[in-house]
């Protein structure tokens, strides 16, 4: 067993038995969630949708800390769309004072398990308080290097290709007319961060809610009809295992050697 995780789960678990069927050789070296289902987690329980989100939060920390013990390098959150605007003041005010709870809370354990801050999303419109707590724990994380958690904030995937466009637009001629697929991703939020290899989105919805839409040309999927408030780490080692077990051939009539992230270079 990995030795970040020996301590991790109970001996004779179902966790247990779950992990050890993992190959730690071949994990997605980038893992994205959309984590889906805690308005409807708490509708269920005759809660305020609020609720939810508080009980969510604690999903989103056993995630983060089981995905670091595993040795994944990089995990993509879906914290705040743009559409998300759309639902009632009260529930927006209070995802983001979550937010900004979770960054007050949570920047020593960060620092700690040497965890890098990262954001991907518009900038406008989030409030400035916890656009402040962002910076400084970005800053305070800049030189971690065990994992990067990228939170998706105020992001739209088509939002995020529009302004990347704009800004290939504003650089020289040279750059729209050599334009290729690979100069076009270092335009984009993501410019620093290798596709998702692995996208799991919870409550069972056959969607991807304009999420990575130019980054998951290849990404593995995985849906699970649970709610995220109740998505723990033996649904994490269940989808890794289902993910180990699939062929990636990227287009190709041979599987990819490796389960790691590659940009796309030509059609299927």
């Amino acid at each position: 067993m990995h030795n970040d995780l020996k301590d991790f789960v109970v001996p004779g678990s179902e966790e247990e038995d779950l992990l050890r069927q993992i190959d730690f050789s071949r994990l997605p070296q980038h893992l994205a969630i959309i984590m889906d289902g805690n308005g409807r987690w708490a509708k269920e329980r005759n809660l305020p949708r609020v609720e939810g989100h508080r009980t969510g939060s604690k999903s989103v920390r056993e995630v983060v800390e089981t995905s670091a013990r595993l040795g994944i390098k990089y995990l993509t959150l879906y914290a705040f769309s743009i559409e998300n605007w759309k639902r009632p003041r009260k529930e927006v005010n209070f995802l983001w004072k979550l937010l900004e709870e979770y960054l007050r809370n949570e920047d020593k354990v960060l620092v700690e398990n040497d965890l890098k801050l990262l954001t991907i999303g518009r900038k406008n419109r989030i409030p400035r308080s916890v656009t402040r707590q962002l910076d400084r724990v970005k800053d305070l994380t800049k030189d971690n290097k065990r994992m990067s958690v990228i939170l998706a904030v105020n992001y739209g995937g088509r939002a995020e290709i529009v302004d990347a466009v704009k800004r290939i637009c504003r650089g020289n001629a040279s750059v729209v007319e050599n334009l290729t697929e690979e100069i076009f991703s270092s335009y984009l939020d993501t410019a620093e961060v290798p596709d998702p290899d692995l996208l799991i989105r919870t409550s069972g919805e056959l969607r991807i809610s304009n999420f990575l839409l130019w980054q998951i040309a290849y990404a593995e999927m995985w849906i699970t009809g649970l709610y995220w408030p109740e998505f723990r780490k033996k649904h994490l080692f269940q989808a890794l295992i289902d993910f180990q077990k699939r062929e990636r051939r990227f287009g190709d009539i041979n599987a990819h050697p490796e389960n790691r992230s590659v940009r796309a270079t030509g059609s299927t």
